[in-house]
């Protein structure tokens, strides 16, 4: 039996990929809109150009008594420092390694402000305390800028050693903040703090620049212009571009081994879409509490990764794909993308309000799904194909069908609807009307297949007759009918509409396969039939008897048929039978002229057709439209007045459309009696148009009179 599986097998769950959001240990360098100026800074206030605090700058190089002074109380600085930031803090709370909330954005007021030495050191053991002496030390020296009376050159060595030390900040914190299921939750409150916090003086130092630009030259002060504009400094967007590269990275992964039979495409897409539903479970239910609402860390990830992924795919699609890769692609951007990451339990109500969108346009889509159907429908027609082959040939090779509850059995049906289901499977697995649309063109694609498969039959009809499996193996294929002609009912919405074509290989496969079954009997009961005009019908019933034994006797070779072909082949053998009696009945070497041998006559025929009835309905014959047919020529061979007459042929010209003139001047033939006139004005009743019964079939257009 021919296989067919999808590669996918769900999204989650079939294996953990280690470490959600774990980024790299590395430290990489965030990019900067000052990053050139900071590492300058930053080897400016390397050494010995740390050395001095900010007060000792503007003692007078002479005064080295003043100077050892100062040198000799800096070690109080750093414990002045920290006790700003301990201030008000009772016994037992947490050291100022662990400091809660916003830093401070100044000292206590009175106490000198920690040296760049101290800060520095402070910065480089990751105490982000220092962020708010930084921050006043900033002040300070846009102060000292306004005031005038120091050098441009004094204001630019002063400036440069506080971007060294924003460097160092800056590095402390977007670090945190790149790894933040790395760090404790106190801690990554505290650069948060300091984020927000640098936010807020890029604010407020856009506003004062533009009060100094509307108040015109020279009233920012002596000094400003020696200064060179560090704000707005970015953070927020630093960070988010950390995330971005966070998302790339993680995505990038290479996918964990271990997928059997998926292709490399599908690897990576499949690690993508775990990676990036279990980080973003990670960013909702751990770091969403601990970021400012205003900061929406799940719409920065979100983004960051959908874009990530988005790029993936459209850099794919610009390939020419294969069939496999272009359903991959549909099946990640119409279903498993938007109902298994997007709309899955933990994430549908963040990611609802982000509105991340398609991971591709809707025109590449459309060309994707055009692709998709075009490329399914040609690899269901080469299954199709395939299969058919493959039966062909073990028929050919004389192999026995099997047996399954006692009827002949062949996998080819079941390969075939299995076939059409999971290609119909496939395009509802990518979205419901993508199923809609490709089920017309499969139902068009078995169509096609049914007329070479009864062309096939037919062959294997005309040249395998020899064969010992030759019956086995087409009683196997009328057996095949059911299957494919109720998987074409179930497809159809309305079976009822159904058109014929679709239908009409397998009723010409049928009736061509019970011609072959039926074709020894009924040549053994063709001399049986000649025996009532041989004999003049002297004894009709023992004749009659006669042919039904050895219909008797020959329908256990019908056994393996399924139950309801077996009753449709008993249909055709009752139809058979009612047709050659008539066909007897109709030869006209018989005429009665006297009203007892017509009687007696129609008694036989009557009689007849009632043991016919009976026994094909006994054995599975459910032709009932067939009942009235010999009754009813009994009774016109019986009745004697001509009005009479054309009552009963009107009424079985109703029963039997087909009933022509020939017909019925054959069996007024054999009443001898009537006249000529009488005769034409019999079959003039057949001029007129009396109705046709609903569930009239042929059976006179079967018959030949002469």
């Amino acid at each position: 039996m021919l296989k067919m599986m999808t590669f996918f097998q769900g999204l989650p769950g079939q294996q953990t990929v280690p470490g959600v959001l774990d980024f790299p240990r590395s430290s990489q360098k965030l990019p900067s809109t000052s990053e050139v100026e900071s590492e300058t800074s930053m080897s400016e206030a390397s050494s010995e150009d740390l050395v001095p605090s900010l007060e000792a700058k503007a003692a007078p190089e002479s005064d080295k008594d003043q100077l050892t002074k100062q040198k000799k109380k800096r070690p109080k600085g750093l414990a002045n420092m920290f006790s700003v930031f301990t201030k008000g803090r009772k016994k037992g709370q947490p050291s100022s390694a662990e400091p809660e909330g916003e830093p401070e954005s100044k000292p206590e007021s009175g106490r000198p402000l920690p040296t760049v030495e101290e800060l520095k050191a402070a910065l480089e053991r990751g105490r982000l305390e220092a962020a708010g002496p930084l921050l006043a030390l900033e002040r300070e020296l846009q102060a000292a800028a306004a005031r005038g009376g120091e050098s441009a050159e004094e204001l630019v060595r002063r400036q440069s050693k506080v971007e060294a030390l924003y460097a160092l900040l800056r590095d402390q914190v977007l670090g945190l903040l790149r790894r933040p299921l790395d760090a404790a939750p106190e801690r990554l409150r505290q650069a948060l703090a300091v984020l927000a916090e640098q936010e807020r003086e890029d604010r407020r130092a856009a506003e004062a620049a533009a009060a100094a630009a509307a108040a015109g030259p020279g009233a920012a002060g002596p000094g400003a212009a020696a200064l060179v504009s560090a704000r707005p400094r970015l953070w927020l967007r630093l960070w988010r571009r950390g995330v971005a590269q966070a998302a790339e990275e993680r995505l990038c992964a290479r996918p964990a081994a271990g997928a059997e039979g998926r292709s490399e495409a599908e690897r990576v897409f499949l690690h993508m879409g775990r990676t990036m539903k279990e980080d973003l479970e990670a960013v909702v239910e751990r770091l969403k509490p601990l970021f400012p609402a205003d900061v929406d860390v799940v719409a920065a990830y979100a983004e960051s990764y959908h874009e990530h992924f988005a790029a993936q795919l459209a850099a794919m699609a610009q390939f020419e794909l294969c069939e496999r890769d272009t359903y991959m692609l549909l099946v990640w951007v119409q279903n498993l993308y938007p109902n298994d990451i997007i709309n899955s339990p933990k994430l549908a109500g963040e990611l609802q309000r982000v509105r991340l969108g398609s991971l591709l346009p809707p025109r590449q889509i459309r060309l994707l799904e055009a692709t998709f159907l075009s490329n399914e429908v040609a690899s269901v027609r080469e299954l199709m194909a395939r299969a058919l082959e493959l039966e062909s040939q073990r028929w050919a090779q004389d192999v026995a069908p099997q047996r399954l509850d006692g009827h002949c059995h062949s996998e080819l049906a079941i390969d075939i609807v299995q076939i059409i289901s999971q290609g119909q499977a496939k395009a509802e697995s990518i979205t419901l009307d993508l199923g809609v649309q490709i089920k017309h063109l499969l139902l068009l694609e078995l169509a096609a297949f049914l007329r070479s498969y009864q062309r096939a039959f037919d062959d294997f009809l005309e040249r395998c007759r020899p064969l010992r499996n030759y019956r086995g193996n087409v009683i196997a294929n009328i057996n095949n009918c059911l299957s494919l002609r109720t998987s074409m009912e179930q497809k159809w919405q309305n079976p009822q509409d159904l058109p014929g074509h679709l239908l009409d290989p397998l009723r010409e496969l049928k009736s061509h396969g019970f011609d072959t079954l039926l074709q020894r009997l009924f040549g053994d009961l063709k001399p049986l039939f000649k025996k009532f005009t041989q004999t003049r019908w002297a004894a009709p019933e023992q004749t009659l008897e006669e042919i039904l034994s050895t219909v008797a006797d020959r329908l256990p070779e019908f056994s393996e048929l399924l139950d309801c072909f077996r009753g449709e082949l008993v249909e055709v053998v009752h139809l058979h039978l009612v047709k050659e009696y008539i066909t007897r009945l109709s030869k006209r070497g018989l005429v009665l002229k006297t009203v007892d041998q017509q009687q007696q006559l129609a008694g036989h025929v009557l009689a007849n057709g009632d043991a016919i009835q009976r026994f094909c309905a006994q054995n599975g014959s459910s032709a009932t439209w067939l009942h009235h047919a010999l009754p009813k020529l009994a009774e016109i061979i019986r009745l004697q007045d001509p009005s009479a007459i054309k009552i009963e042929v009107a009424t079985y010209a109703t029963w039997y459309p087909d009933f022509s003139k020939g017909h019925l001047s054959a069996i007024l033939a054999i009443k001898g009696n009537l006249s000529s006139s009488e005769v034409r004005s019999i079959r003039s009743i057949l001029d007129v148009s009396t109705g046709m019964h609903q569930s009239s079939k042929p059976l006179f257009s079967l018959i030949k009179v002469g």
